[in-house]
């Protein structure tokens, strides 16, 4: 049996901003492709029997959580409220009875917006609080990528068990 390997994160300084903007685009857009052509009862199905909070929608949900508490709320210092909460670790996840994909994917959609702008106007040097310890923003926006990333391949599988469509 093979033994999970370490995966100490990269330290790298973050020296091309404009790719960066253009990558959570990418990630972004690919997330919302993953709900395209769904209805509404196969945009809130949840295929996972171990994970049966994950949804498209839930998904597309956890990532407009994302991108508050991570770039909104630590990167910026908005005074938006969180959109999870500690307590519930499923809350982002559930879709509210009169939610629809238009209405979830609207909002993802401004939350976008506003983290974009606020990582276009990043600098990637500086030192920000996050989680109570310093980090550098460039840093800081790595992980947050890899972080949409994952949750972009969560969206990938959780589409195929639906319907079977397959990656890109």
């Amino acid at each position: 049996m093979i033994a999970e390997r370490p995966r100490p994160w990269p330290d790298r300084d973050l020296e091309l901003l404009p790719a960066v903007v253009d990558y959570f685009r990418f990630l972004h857009d690919t997330a919302v492709d993953k709900v395209a052509g769904l209805d509404e009862e196969q945009a809130r199905a949840t295929p996972i029997p171990t994970s049966p909070a994950i949804s498209p929608l839930g998904l597309i949900q956890h990532l407009r959580a994302v991108y508050r508490q991570h770039l909104q709320i630590h990167l910026v210092g908005s005074d938006l409220p969180p959109l999870w909460f500690a307590d519930d670790l499923d809350s982002e996840f559930r879709i509210a009875p009169d939610a629809t994909v238009d209405s979830v994917v609207a909002a993802f959609d401004e939350e976008f917006s506003r983290a974009s702008a606020a990582v276009a106007a990043a600098d990637p040097a500086a030192t920000i609080i996050a989680y109570g310890e310093p980090v550098r923003v460039g840093r800081f926006l790595v992980d947050v990528q890899q972080e949409v990333a994952r949750h972009v391949g969560h969206l990938d599988i959780v589409r195929e068990l639906i319907d079977g469509a397959k990656g890109e």
